[in-house]
């Protein structure tokens, strides 16, 4: 499948092909594997910005500015509500808030499927 527009990014079907586990590939005339898909190894050393995002809320420069150590910000979100995983600024997962050692971590709950993931690419 070759990408005939003028823009440069990849038709959403042949990011789909090439990201397929076993990827593309066509049988030879003896029946076996010829693997003609382009080797994507590269990719993987790709770094990501990822972020957690708790809430979010609006104020005003004002509020902005008296704040303050012990300023309490209400956010948009209720208590036990999951947390959104966030690659890129592309929505990825929600999750929960858990402890690892003395440190935060995101225990994912729901994962964005891999079809709306790559269909967000961009």
């Amino acid at each position: 499948m070759v990408n005939t527009t003028n823009n440069s990014r990849p038709d959403p079907e042949e990011i789909k092909e090439l990201l397929r586990e076993d990827g593309p590939s066509s049988l030879s005339r003896d029946g076996s594997r010829k693997e003609d898909r382009r080797n994507l190894d590269f990719l993987y050393d790709i770094p990501l910005n990822i972020s957690v995002e708790v809430g979010r809320s609006k104020i005003k420069l004002k509020d902005l500015l008296k704040m303050g150590e012990g300023y309490v910000l209400e956010l948009d979100k209720l208590a036990g509500e999951p947390l959104d995983l966030y690659v890129n600024s592309k929505l990825i997962a929600k999750g929960e808030a858990v402890m690892v050692g003395d440190k935060f971590g995101i225990r994912l709950t729901d994962v964005v499927s891999t079809a709306d993931r790559i269909e967000n690419l961009g």
